[in-house]
């Protein structure tokens, strides 16, 4: 079976034409490319991207990442189980939100400061 992919390692956004049974890629300029083709019909993975509300904060919500690519089918799950988390500030960037998310080995980190709200 051949699966198309655009390829998004780097800006070129190769046009991929992947093997699924014998694992090869066509169409890649670069070894990146090969690389992320066969990676996306094996075991595909991404970074994932949310807030998460913030108790007394500057600001109400804190964006977070995981700090490395989760399994693709882990997705829907881990941004339900963010929805339920909150944090006190202050925060610094890279402080762990959560620690291995449902059980991924992966943890969650800020990526913004967030200061205490000051009193009126």
């Amino acid at each position: 079976m051949i699966r198309e992919l655009i390829c998004i390692s780097c800006p070129m956004g190769c046009h991929l034409k992947v093997d699924v049974e014998n694992k090869t890629v066509e169409g890649n300029t670069c070894k990146r490319g090969e690389i992320y083709g066969i990676n996306e019909v094996t075991n595909p993975v991404r970074v994932i991207t949310s807030t998460v509300k913030v108790i007394e904060g500057d600001l109400p919500v804190l964006p977070v990442k995981t700090k490395e690519p989760v399994p693709k089918d882990m997705n829907f799950k881990i941004m339900e189980a963010l929805k339920e988390i909150q944090v006190a500030a202050p925060i610094k960037v890279g402080d762990v939100i959560v620690e291995n998310i449902l059980e991924t080995g992966v943890d969650v980190v800020a990526t913004r400061n967030i200061g205490k709200k000051h009193s009126k």
